[in-house]
């Protein structure tokens, strides 16, 4: 960028920093609640609530909660919820077929939403690790996670969180081809409406450990998820990544986890220009949450810089467990 400034004294940058009104009339990024999607985790049960010990303020909700969550965040302005179950530990098999069972847990969420909130919109993940024994986002054959097979699982549970009424379709387990054959079976069973975005650069990232044990996957994990995550070293291979998903009929895209990753959201935007979303993960969450509990951090202002950082990366919208917090704070 040229430098159009006069030298000093004649110009000062500080004169525009001097006044809050004069900061915000030169402020080059906002945050809105209509940019946040709340993370939810839901639970069976009526009217009760878990805690999350290592994500504090994080709770597993009934769908009764989630409902009232909903309505909410709407009332926020929030623009969208994302659902990940919790689901038992006996109930999670080799074949993972409660994940396309028209009334599990997710599904019945998506409906009592629709129902009861209809303005929010409501986003889904699709990933076989809530269901599979092994903890796994693919099924598990001979030690070897395999794609095609899991690709035609994924369509099965993208279709049926469709038919409850899903707004946004989330498919995040990084197998090969799956945003083309979750398209294809949308449009061929008339979901011409409903949205992809695709979790296209997702990294095999230590920041996951909180969601883990939120969603009841940490225990079960057999070995690592490095065949099918990204490398944390990789940057060019986003953007093949990105470009691939998009070619298939994503409509927005996501890079996880979201701080370390700044520099992939910047090039993502740049390169692309389409709808482009972080998530700031249950581990970013957890380092604010816990730092600003034991007053290491004012946590207010931590968690607005942190949200901020994402917009000036290119972000249209992050996925937060902030989102109400920060939601309240903008609204005054």
């Amino acid at each position: 960028m040229a430098n159009s400034f006069a030298p000093y004294p004649a110009a000062r940058a500080r004169r525009l920093r001097r006044t809050p009104a004069l900061r915000a009339l030169v402020r080059e990024t906002g945050l809105e609640p209509a940019s946040l999607i709340w993370p939810l985790f839901v639970r069976e049960g009526r009217d009760a609530a878990t805690p999350v010990a290592s994500m504090p303020g994080v709770s597993r909700l009934t769908i009764d909660r989630v409902v009232r969550a909903g309505r909410e965040a709407a009332d926020l302005g929030i623009s969208a919820l994302c659902l990940f179950p919790y689901i038992e530990p006996e109930l999670k098999t080799e074949d993972c077929a409660a994940a396309w069972d028209p009334d599990n847990l997710v599904n019945r969420t998506i409906r009592a939403l629709k129902a009861e909130v209809p303005e929010i919109a409501v986003m889904t993940d699709v990933a076989l690790d809530p269901y599979n024994i092994s903890g796994h986002d693919g099924f598990v054959v001979e030690g070897e996670i395999v794609n095609d097979e899991t690709v035609a699982a994924l369509v099965k549970m993208a279709l049926a969180q469709a038919e409850a009424g899903a707004d946004i379709i989330g498919p995040s387990d990084m197998m090969d081809g799956r945003i083309g054959a979750i398209r294809a079976a949308l449009e061929a069973a008339g979901h011409h409406h409903v949205s992809i975005m695709s979790y296209a650069a997702k990294y095999a990232s230590a920041f996951y450990g909180p969601f883990r044990d939120a969603v009841g996957a940490r225990g079960a994990l057999k070995g690592d998820k490095n065949t099918y995550q990204m490398d944390p070293a990789n940057s060019d291979e986003a953007l093949r990544q990105v470009g691939r998903d998009l070619s298939e009929g994503a409509d927005m895209v996501m890079i996880k986890p979201g701080m370390p990753y700044l520099d992939i959201c910047r090039r993502v935007k740049e390169a692309f220009g389409a709808p482009t979303f972080a998530y700031q993960v249950s581990g970013e969450y957890a380092m604010l949450a816990a730092a600003a509990q034991n007053g290491w951090l004012d946590g207010d202002r931590a968690i607005l810089e942190s949200l901020l950082a994402f917009r000036r990366a290119g972000c249209d919208g992050i996925l937060t467990y902030f989102a109400p917090k920060v939601a309240r704070m903008l609204r005054g």
